[in-house]
């Protein structure tokens, strides 16, 4: 009786996977991954890197001069960077991000 049990549920488990395994090939739209090696025709192309006034300012925020070359600053393009964006709060904020005026504490002691 439990083989019976285990074989049936097995089958009505795997009819959903097998029913959406068929891919849609009527669509027009180019998928991503099919041909990793080719770019799709019509694809948009950066010609140039787009950056707003405060652009420096925020990537090197919390970074002392001079600016340590290994940040990569030159060679970021249009999308996204971990460096121009705040992170975690706390401990972790070492580019103090989130300060408030305040000097950050250290295990509960504020630096001087």
């Amino acid at each position: 009786m439990r083989f019976f049990l285990s074989i049936t549920l097995l089958l009505f488990a795997s009819v959903p996977v097998v029913a959406q395994s068929a891919p849609n090939t009527t669509s027009s739209y180019p998928i991503a991954g099919v041909h990793p090696d080719q770019r799709p025709e019509g694809a948009p192309i950066t010609r140039e890197v787009q950056r707003t006034k405060d652009w420096e300012k925020r990537f090197y925020q919390g970074v002392s001069k001079p600016y340590p070359p290994h940040l990569g600053a030159a060679d970021q393009g249009n999308w996204y960077t971990p460096f121009s964006r705040a992170g975690m709060k706390g401990p972790y904020d070492l580019r103090g991000w989130h300060q408030t005026g305040k000097a950050p504490k250290e295990n509960g002691k504020s630096r001087s």
